[in-house]
């Protein structure tokens, strides 16, 4: 069914894929079901450079149905680049976000909608139950505790990417052009009205997570370093602590040769000392490494992404 006005769509929805040839078909089928209860909408389709057949599943759905919209990089440039490609483009008042591995459920839009209605700018859909094995489960954990605690943001923990946006917070994201993105602290930080809904939480339709454990906990350190200062301090921190106990450690030795001469024997203590400041100095220096590379990344102002093909008939960017 092709929208017959050539006003602005009711709804956006942003969707990032990056080889979800086994998923595109049943979310298709099960986000149009939902969104036609809702009013007029839009489907941005945002390939991250897929290996697959996803590209190819996306031009034959918008030849289908105009209001399948797609953009195609030219390389695999990240999750939450391919979320800002999309929302460069949303024409909608009202924002949808959700991934393509159908672990969150289209049939909870209708929900969230509702609970955006009621005054908020961000609804966040928040895992009831997680149908991850254990241990991602317990690193996802880790990684929601690693970022509440040192961020400087406040973001809900175990939020899914599936949420409702409103227009403005979507148009103060388009001018947050920084290289190293994170989106769901960018969200928070806009400081808009947000409120959270569980949402139900479903095993993987088909294919496998993107993210492995190495994965997530560098997209935690990423997350940390984009919105805070904090290692920074730590790194500090650790100076002084180092100084403190080698100075306190040298103190005793000391002590114990002039008042008990007993003699310090072996390069035990030594050796440990060394490797003990040594592997706090490096791990500063890779402080600092970060902050400087992110500096060089940001300075040199390379696009945030490269499109090879868009699907955007009708586009109406703002």
């Amino acid at each position: 069914m092709e929208n017959k006005t050539s006003t602005p769509p009711d709804f956006s929805i942003v969707i990032p894929v990056y080889n979800e040839e086994e998923n595109i078909p049943e979310l298709y089928k099960r986000l149009t079901a939902v969104m036609e209860t809702l009013g007029t909408y839009e489907i941005i389709m945002v390939d991250d450079g897929s290996r697959d057949r996803s590209w190819e599943l996306i031009k034959e759905l918008h030849h289908k149905d105009p209001r399948i919209k797609g953009i195609s990089f030219s390389r695999n440039f990240g999750h939450h680049m391919a979320i800002t490609a999309g929302l460069d483009h949303v024409n909608g008042s009202i924002i949808i976000m959700m991934d393509a591995d159908l672990q969150d459920s289209p049939e909870e839009i209708p929900r969230l909608y509702q609970k955006f209605k009621e005054g908020y700018d961000i609804v966040y859909g928040i895992r009831k139950v997680r149908r991850d094995p254990f241990l991602k489960r317990l690193t996802s954990a880790i990684f929601w505790w690693f970022l509440g605690r040192f961020s400087g943001v406040d973001m809900p923990a175990g939020q899914t990417m599936l949420r409702v946006l409103s227009r403005r917070v979507v148009t103060v994201l388009r001018e947050m052009r920084e290289y190293a993105r994170f989106i769901h602290g960018m969200i928070a930080w806009t400081g808009f009205n947000a409120t959270t809904m569980d949402v139900q939480h479903n095993p993987r339709y088909k294919g496998r997570s993107k993210y492995n454990i190495p994965r997530l906990f560098k997209l935690a350190f990423h997350a940390v370093t984009s919105f805070s200062i904090v290692p920074l301090r730590l790194a500090t921190y650790m100076g002084l602590i180092s100084s403190i106990v080698s100075f306190l450690a040298g103190l005793y030795f000391i002590y114990k040769k002039i008042f008990f001469n007993i003699p310090i024997l072996g390069y035990a203590s030594i050796i440990v000392s060394i490797f003990f400041v040594g592997g706090i100095q490096l791990l500063v220096l890779g402080i600092f490494g970060e902050y400087l590379g992110r500096t060089y990344q940001e300075v040199q102002r390379r696009p945030l992404y490269i499109v090879k093909e868009f699907l955007l008939e009708n586009d109406k960017r703002t």
